[in-house]
């Protein structure tokens, strides 16, 4: 078999998988990332806990190119030149036969977002997101605000899953440490409905949940901005908080409005069902072997359809098997969008949720105990199987 060159940008879960399978059918792959590690970000919710090292939750890229035999470069991108399958990097200017572009996307930007920490951010914010709790537990007590964002223009790229994780955890922690009663906890979200797109049997759970922890909510208002203090919502009212931890819904990467990539409304790549960039040009000059995958993509598919690391590495998978087929001469490809669906374990300290969502409806059942241990090995596995250690599990 002839062996191509694949330019893959990004070391998140679409570029790693994109890279172990293309390593797979035998073709030369190069990574550029500007982190030296893989970072599992569905167990980095146990940072601010205490229960996890922030170093657990890191995999160095460079060992988990050395397991597969591809290559990383370690460089910031600067511009994308997708006509010509050229990326200009800091440290110089890099080509292929096939160019995959999954560098993730940007973030929504709000007013006084210099007071609020994000777990969906980048990494170190989990650290400080536990130096902030730890500091209100030294200081007896305190107003915590836990909440995230949605982007009009694209609605998948919403992480709301990770901010009820980190919330539930905080309340477990403080209620085990006996000292629950000292801190107020708040969750906040500009939608009607957060929650609404894992279906209306996980919406009504929720709130018997909130009800049941005695956690505060304050839905249905846009937000107008942050402050030192708390949240100012669109009609002046306000949550008084000590600290703020808010998620916002992703947009376009930065780089991407640079390039001569094609975009949505919200920035994000377009792609065609096999993940390949749909440019605007005739058919006869369409550029032809350039991907784009996971966070970075406007992603098809129904109203509840959302952005999970599954989906990440399904498009890589997906996208390894279509240059190959490319490579090959052949016609066949594979498609993202039959395997759109939400999946998660979502942790609550001391169990957890299985939910699943898909066009047949939603559903989540409670994992009392076992969840948390069925989430924590997931994380073993996830590391380990990266890695090469252990055999892969079919479809994960």
């Amino acid at each position: 078999m002839t062996q191509h060159h694949v330019l893959i940008l990004g070391g998140g879960f679409a570029g790693v998988e994109a890279a172990i399978f293309l390593r797979k059918k035998g073709h030369k792959v190069t990574m550029i990332s500007n982190r030296d590690y893989f970072y599992i970000f569905p167990t980095s919710i146990w940072v601010p806990t205490g229960e996890v090292d922030f170093e657990d939750i890191k995999v160095p890229l460079r060992e988990i190119a050395e397991a597969h035999g591809f290559e990383v470069i370690l460089d910031e991108v600067q511009e994308i030149i997708s006509k010509e399958k050229r990326v200009v990097c800091a440290g110089g200017e890099h080509t292929a036969e096939f160019l995959v572009i999954a560098m993730g996307s940007g973030k929504m930007q709000h007013a006084g977002a210099e007071n609020f920490l994000s777990i969906c951010g980048v990494p170190e914010d989990s650290l400080q997101i536990k130096d902030k709790i730890d500091a209100l537990i030294a200081q007896g007590g305190g107003k915590i605000a836990f909440g995230f964002g949605g982007n009009p223009k694209d609605a998948s790229n919403v992480r709301g899953g990770p901010v009820f994780e980190v919330l539930f955890n905080v309340h477990n922690m403080l209620k085990k440490k006996g000292i629950l009663d000292q801190f107020e906890l708040t969750f906040f979200a500009p939608m009607e409905s957060p929650g609404a797109r894992m279906g209306h049997q996980a919406v009504k759970m929720m709130d018997i949940y909130f009800d049941k922890l005695g956690i505060k909510t304050q839905v249905g208002k846009k937000i107008k901005r942050f402050e030192a203090d708390g949240i100012v919502f669109e009609d002046d009212s306000k949550i008084e908080s000590d600290f703020t931890m808010f998620v916002p819904a992703g947009n376009g990467h930065p780089v991407f409005a640079d390039s001569d990539l094609p975009l949505n409304e919200a920035g994000l790549i377009k792609i065609n069902d096999y993940s390949e960039v749909m440019h605007d040009y005739d058919e006869s000059s369409e550029v032809y072997g350039v991907f784009a995958i996971g966070d970075s993509v406007a992603l098809d598919g129904p109203d509840w359809r959302a952005k999970q690391g599954h989906i990440a590495e399904v498009m890589g998978r997906n996208v390894a098997v279509n240059i190959d087929e490319m490579a090959k001469g052949n016609e066949r490809r594979e498609s993202y969008i039959h395997h759109l669906n939400i999946l998660c374990v979502m942790d609550g300290g001391n169990g957890a949720s299985f939910v699943f969502r898909n066009d047949k409806g939603g559903k989540m059942i409670p994992l009392p105990v076992v969840g948390h241990w069925l989430k924590k090995g997931w994380g073993w596995y996830c590391r380990n199987s990266k890695l090469g250690k252990i055999p892969r599990i079919p479809g994960m």
